[in-house]
């Protein structure tokens, strides 16, 4: 089951530039991709957020969750969902 449906790779195409200083995509394809490759991944809310970027060791003890949805790696796919990208 692919878990990057057509919502996240837009909200990827559209705001890349906030992870990296130059498009690393260009089409859903693309996106697809590089994705794949990174491991990223749907989360469901802020808090699964939270935990994943616990669990994966960086300190977020003393962040507010707005600042862990401004993260570079944190896209808000904007229904709900956020994508995870570990570049």
């Amino acid at each position: 089951m692919n878990q990057y449906d057509d919502a996240v790779l837009e909200c990827f195409l559209k705001k890349q530039l906030k992870l990296f200083p130059e498009p690393v995509a260009e089409s859903m394809e693309e996106a697809e991709a590089f994705l794949n490759d990174c491991l990223a991944v749907v989360l469901d809310s802020i808090e699964e957020v939270m935990d994943y970027l616990d669990d994966a060791g960086m300190d977020i003890t003393d962040m507010s969750l707005e600042e862990i949805e401004e993260a570079e790696e944190v896209f808000a796919v904007g229904d709900g969902r956020y994508l995870v990208v570990d570049a």
